[in-house]
């Protein structure tokens, strides 16, 4: 079988506390609906016809972050592969395992359900957005073993987007999440935030403000936000590096 990845879930990790907060909140961005699923620290948000891509969960501990769900035809020989190009596996839980990247940034695999389609951008009546990527934040010291790994794990495209700082991975079939990876200047835990695109980022920011989100700063590319929960994203325009 094969070893390839066959979709993407980006999940939403948040305080439970901040669970029905953060899930209304990313639902309405992303243009989806909210279910709840397997028990009530698990949100799907899901937009027909497109197969499930975003999940929000609540975390007991910690400010929560995002982390991928990799689906695979074959979870072992993915897990085996993912070991061999430096990962460590954290939990085996039969059907689905939990793993780490070099640098500690956690991800799950398990078994490919034959999701295919993929969501459409969100139209609102002054733009498109689009939850475009995960993007993982690095110190200097992680970001070419990072790189190095995730280019080996998916097999996808390597584009360093115009900038030294900054690679994405583009995704071949298709994937509903793209992979982008930022070096920052100083040391620092390895992370993750959502990049999201909009045709019109001005109206995209004011709309997002008057949903809840924060302003946190700005960069060359991308204007940072905090959503209700107080986790960082950030919106770009289309087809735009990240650089929170």
């Amino acid at each position: 079988m094969s070893t390839d990845i066959r979709w993407v879930v980006a999940v939403i990790d948040r305080p439970v506390q901040q669970l029905h907060e953060a899930a209304g909140f990313w639902a309405t961005v992303s243009g989806t609906t909210a279910r709840p699923v397997k028990h009530d620290r698990f949100i799907e948000l899901r937009q027909a016809p497109a197969d499930d891509w975003l999940l929000v969960q609540g975390v007991l501990d910690g400010p929560g972050g995002i982390h991928l769900d990799l689906s695979v035809d074959d979870p072992k020989a993915f897990v085996r592969r993912a070991s061999a190009a430096g990962a460590t596996v954290t939990a085996d839980h039969g059907s689905w395992h939990v793993l780490a990247s070099p640098s500690g940034w956690a991800f799950c695999v398990a078994a490919w359900k034959g999701e295919h389609r993929r969501p459409a951008p969100f139209r609102e009546p002054t733009m498109l957005s689009h939850v475009d990527q995960v993007c993982l934040d690095l110190s200097p010291s992680d970001y070419d073993a990072e790189l190095t790994f995730w280019a080996a794990l998916t097999g996808w495209p390597v584009d360093v987007a115009g900038r030294p700082c900054c690679a994405r991975l583009r995704p071949t079939g298709p994937m509903p999440i793209g992979i982008l990876l930022h070096r920052h200047d100083r040391e620092r835990p390895a992370a993750a935030h959502l990049d999201v695109t909009g045709s019109e980022v001005s109206a995209a920011r004011a709309w997002q403000e008057r949903l809840g989100g924060a302003p946190a700063g700005a960069g060359p590319h991308g204007t940072v936000l905090l959503d209700p929960a107080g986790a960082p994203y950030c919106l770009t325009s289309s087809d735009r590096p990240s650089t929170t």
